[in-house]
């Protein structure tokens, strides 16, 4: 078993090219990376690979957050055109630096009954791989995210049905999300993370445990989820690290944990930290 840890990002203080993050990373104990193209992918081939190379040198492991301007099941054509691209340029991009898997937003329910919604959404990711496919992209997963409110797609069984019928896709885990989505009903005790493992065991394969992806972060909630996220300081949010990490070594499960919080590396390295008890 091996657990990674890294920032969303750029590190919180740190000046200089993204290439040079991952030897920054290496040097304060840190091993994963997740590449932030959530305000558009704007990365050149010639950029994405030599961050690629670096991290490979320094032990880094990427993966890639896709542009949060998806909405894969919208009503408007051109909004699903829009989103197609989007997810297309993300894994070519995860393709040339390397990054393992592409992390995204499905959508929102928005005026659809549900199985609408998810039908949408799998047309949708099927065509993109299609396009992405025909772009020489072979690497990386469909990484869709557990997602922090109820008007989005992107509860544990939304993700099954949706990885159940697209190729080469696993979930991303954001246990903050997850409690957030439940308004605090879930991921409050080790018992709770150790049946979305199981979940995701039995209905992904334990291939998406090799390693699951996965977020975190405190998290402020209010009605129907997620509000703002918050450091690991903040004690009067949650949920707590600890259940998470307990479970993840009580059942070993090989695991990359993406901080969110608002400082980054920093966090991050908390993280490390509590696993490490």
């Amino acid at each position: 078993m091996r657990i990674r840890f890294g920032p969303a990002g750029k590190p919180v203080g740190f000046k200089g090219p993204m290439e040079n993050v991952p030897s920054y990373l290496a040097e304060i104990g840190l091993d994963a990376l997740e590449y932030e193209a959530v305000r558009g992918v704007n990365i050149r081939e010639e950029k994405a690979r030599l961050l690629g190379e670096e991290a490979e040198k320094h032990g880094v492991l990427l993966s890639l957050h896709a542009p949060y301007f998806v909405n894969l099941a919208a009503e408007k054509q051109e909004t699903v055109e829009a989103s197609i691209r989007r997810i297309v340029q993300s894994l070519q991009a995860a393709e040339w630096m390397n990054a393992y898997i592409v992390v995204f937003h499905p959508g929102y329910y928005k005026g659809l009954s549900r199985e609408e919604a998810l039908k949408r959404t799998v047309e949708a990711l099927r065509r993109a791989w299609d396009e992405a496919r025909s772009l020489g992209v072979a690497r990386p997963w469909l990484g869709p995210e557990t997602t922090g409110k109820t008007s989005q797609i992107g509860s544990l069984e939304d993700l099954a049905e949706i990885c159940g019928a697209v190729e080469r896709c696993r979930p991303t885990v954001d246990w903050a999300h997850l409690y957030a989505r439940s308004e605090g009903a879930v991921i409050v005790s080790k018992e709770d993370v150790v049946r979305v493992i199981d979940f995701v065991e039995k209905h992904f394969g334990t291939e998406a445990l090799k390693p699951l992806h996965q977020h975190f972060s405190r998290i402020e909630y209010g009605r129907g989820g997620e509000k703002r996220h918050h450091v690991m300081a903040a004690q009067e949010y949650g949920p707590e690290f600890r259940h998470v990490c307990g479970a993840l070594k009580e059942l070993g499960v090989d695991s990359v944990i993406i901080s969110e919080s608002p400082l980054l590396d920093k966090d991050a390295l908390v993280m490390k930290e509590i696993c490490s008890t």
